[in-house]
């Protein structure tokens, strides 16, 4: 009796071996697909743009998202012709114009930071931008009273908006809405909530300094991400951001310019001189839930300064942010001292 007890023991104890064996060659099996990521790129909005999706390998995703992008792109640049940027442009000083619900938002969008940093930050700059060119192959410095001229074209007050009609009008002939310093923003949101739509809850979208992070990695451990030394190329960093589910936008002197008889001219401009805005500022990242708001926050801090930069986004809640600025000193916001690893010989921290 006491064998045979002994024979049926040993017997299921295999039994539940073998289960327990088989299930962790599934968990390992499942544990590889969740894991796996894929990566797609394409040349849009001036800017290689790479989306990374983990925890699929279904390929299919990429051309619906890059499509998305490319929609947005067709509405919202006023270099595309018969978008509704193009169209304003055409029609400034004549008629209002009907746009799309995406125009609007982002314009109005635009008029609140305007608003906010009185003036500095003004999507009327059209203008100014054509007639600098800074990144395409007209960049130059434009004569005193080109820039003159171009200033007084410059003034969101005369963006008008009528939400009935879906119109937006340019008051003055000649005006010119350039969304370059937004729209990036107002996109990466809405390839974000493709991404939803299409089942992908974890993510990295990159436009091009907008990183937007979905959710975090399929085995939960959080995405790494480099904050750019503005000395440096593309690759060196000054340390390292870990986090989820959060947007990073970094903007800086360093993207765009040209460097004429050893002076850097960038393609941040001030609309009040007319020429690349000089503030202690070298590069912000603005980290927060909504890169909308981060991409006008960034450019509206440089614009700003230091000083007043720091007050601005320290002001707003759930905003936090690293500046670097031309004495090679970093700050970082309260909320970022866990979360971000300052490492770099460079540079110094500073309160």
């Amino acid at each position: 009796m006491k064998k045979k007890f002994e024979k049926k023991l040993i017997i299921i104890l295999l039994i539940l071996s073998l289960i327990f064996t088989l299930a962790g060659c599934k968990d390992e099996e499942s544990e590889v697909v969740n894991n796996a990521k894929i990566s797609a790129s394409e040349f849009l909005l001036d800017t290689h743009v790479n989306i990374t999706l983990y925890g699929t390998e279904d390929e299919s995703h990429f051309p619906e998202i890059f499509e998305e992008i490319e929609r947005l792109e067709n509405i919202l640049s006023v270099h595309v012709e018969g978008s509704d940027l193009d169209l304003l442009k055409n029609n400034a000083g004549v008629k209002p114009v009907q746009v799309s619900e995406d125009t609007i938002k982002v314009i109005e969008k635009s008029i609140k930071y305007s608003k906010l940093t009185n003036g500095l930050f003004d999507i009327t700059s059209g203008p100014l931008i054509d007639l600098w060119g800074i990144g395409t192959e007209s960049e130059k410095i434009p004569t005193q009273d080109d820039i003159d001229e171009a200033i007084k074209l410059i003034d969101y007050t005369k963006i008008k908006i009528n939400k009935n009609e879906n119109t937006v009008f340019l008051e003055d002939d000649g005006m010119i809405a350039n969304l370059g310093a937004i729209a990036k923003g107002y996109i990466a949101d809405r390839v974000e909530e493709k991404l939803y739509d299409l089942g992908i809850e974890s993510a990295i979208i990159n436009l091009g300094g907008n990183v937007q992070l979905i959710g975090d990695k399929p085995d939960g451990s959080l995405f790494r991400i480099g904050i750019q030394d503005p000395d440096e190329d593309r690759g060196g960093n000054i340390g390292v951001y870990t986090g989820k589910d959060v947007t990073i936008v970094s903007s800086g002197d360093y993207e765009r310019f040209f460097i004429k008889d050893g002076v850097k001219y960038h393609h941040i401009l001030n609309p009040k001189t007319g020429y690349p805005v000089e503030t202690e500022i070298k590069s912000v990242s603005i980290i927060t839930d909504e890169s909308f708001e981060a991409d006008a926050l960034s450019t509206s801090v440089l614009l700003s300064g230091w000083d007043k930069g720091i007050e601005m986004v320290e002001n707003i809640e759930d905003v936090e942010a690293i500046f670097i600025n031309k004495d090679h000193q970093v700050y970082i916001t309260e909320g970022l001292k866990e979360d971000f690893n300052f490492d770099n010989d460079n540079y110094e921290l500073t309160e």
